[in-house]
């Protein structure tokens, strides 16, 4: 089952075409401006579990800060290895609030 969570004030959000590290209780997520559009994604990268959240923004992907590994932040693909993927999350802003999707246990 998916809820809504706050994830932070919009004055908080990653500047354009910037990421940053955000915790939702206990799980951490790489947050991504990509061209004024906000993305959610897992932080580690499966490469070698690089923080994504410390990497960058180039060509609409974020960019492991450890070896370059690009992730696509729709999908979580991966360009280096199709088998290497992030599990991504649904984000909205309602006025000053960025919300995210995550699952809940039930």
């Amino acid at each position: 089952m998916n809820s809504k969570v706050v994830l932070c004030a919009l004055r908080d959000a990653p500047a354009r075409d910037a990421v940053r590290e955000m915790t939702v209780g206990q799980h951490k997520l790489c947050v991504a401006n990509i061209g004024g559009v906000l993305y959610a994604m897992d932080n580690e990268c499966p490469h070698r579990l690089g923080p994504l959240g410390e990497g960058v923004v180039e060509d609409g992907a974020v960019l492991c800060p450890w070896h370059g590994w690009a992730f696509d932040p729709v999908t979580g693909g991966c360009k280096e290895s199709a088998q290497a993927k992030v599990k991504t999350y649904p984000v909205e802003i309602e006025g000053e609030v960025v919300l995210v999707e995550m699952e809940r246990a039930v």
